[in-house]
């Protein structure tokens, strides 16, 4: 923009939607959250000695699998490389410990990880960009670091060698992967001051076996229509399902879990895979929800059980030949 800021797409919703009347009520919801003890459902946490093994497994492989640390955090293994993605990996998002807390660990400790080939980060904000993850992330001097426009001075600033800036539709090749940072419906922020003064975005990320998008964070817009015709089809794709209400406010921040299915039938692709959920309270929707409704849009979609995927955090899948979650 002239003002030097960065805007969504054509035809995105608006952020200016929200009134006060809504807002007001939202962020005194969001208080009395952030003090409730959340109910966590069997089986939505793998035990963290189990996790570690089986990453472990994953890794003496050598085959394409993903593993769920949480949120929009995945350890992604792709044509031979190891990708970590919005590395929100420790307690709270937000600065100094402020912000909200997770009420789920990591899925894996930040230890275990295998080395980092390609860190991918889609924006600016706290539960996304973890600064006190990075501090603790080794191997700065190898990785490769992905991210959106004016974004790449913060990490440079904290030790990582190998930056690369990318605006939408600008690809880098690393290895036999090749990085495409494509645009989607969201905004940046880190302090008061600094709103939208770095762009955001999804990534594709392409081997010669396998096509994965990787959402970031994102709400619906026909932009993911117009993605799937120049880009697709994708073999996976990566879509938050959680933080969608109230929808005056976040329409233009987070999908719906039906929104999410949407996008997946845009980018045409062949599997979807629920994120952005089950880790972190950040808006006032039961956050146990949004799984349910994204299996069952997705049904209705005609995706098969085996090709709508809800994940515990700290599982690991092959990105071939997984059998059915029904």
């Amino acid at each position: 923009m002239p003002d030097g800021t960065f805007r969504n797409p054509k035809g995105s919703p608006s952020r200016g939607q929200a009134r006060l009347k809504t807002a007001a009520p939202f962020f005194l919801e969001m208080l009395k959250m952030g003090r409730r003890k959340v109910e966590i459902p069997e089986n939505h946490v793998v035990p963290r000695d189990l996790a570690t093994r089986a990453l472990e497994t994953h890794v003496e492989d050598g085959g394409d699998f993903i593993t769920w640390l949480g949120h929009a955090s995945f350890l992604i293994r792709i044509g031979g490389l190891t990708v970590l993605t919005d590395p929100y990996l420790t307690s709270y998002a937000g600065p100094a410990g402020l912000g909200p807390r997770r009420y789920v660990k990591c899925g894996v400790p930040m230890s275990a990880l295998p080395p980092v080939d390609l860190l991918v980060v889609s924006h600016n904000h706290y539960d996304h960009l973890d600064e006190r993850a990075l501090a603790r992330l080794a191997g700065k001097d190898r990785m490769t670091v992905a991210v959106p426009l004016r974004l790449g001075g913060f990490f440079r600033e904290r030790g990582f060698a190998n930056v690369v800036e990318l605006d939408w539709h600008e690809s880098h090749k690393i290895g036999g992967v090749t990085a495409t940072a494509l645009p989607v419906v969201h905004w940046s922020r880190r302090s008061g001051f600094d709103t939208n003064r770095t762009l955001w975005a999804g990534f594709a990320l392409k081997s010669e076996t396998h096509h994965l998008f990787f959402g970031g964070d994102s709400g619906y817009g026909p932009v993911f229509s117009e993605i799937g015709e120049e880009y697709g089809p994708f073999d996976t794709a990566l879509l938050g399902i959680g933080a969608y209400e109230p929808r005056v406010m976040m329409k233009a921040s987070h999908a719906t879990p039906e929104e999410a299915v949407q996008m997946g039938r845009d980018l045409k692709a062949k599997r979807v895979v629920g994120m952005h959920w089950g880790t972190v309270l950040l808006t006032v929707e039961p956050p146990f929800e949004p799984p349910e409704r994204f299996r069952a849009a997705a049904a209705d979609a005609g995706y098969p059980a085996a090709d709508a995927w809800i994940m515990a955090i700290g599982e690991s899948r092959p990105l071939t030949g997984w059998p059915s979650n029904a």
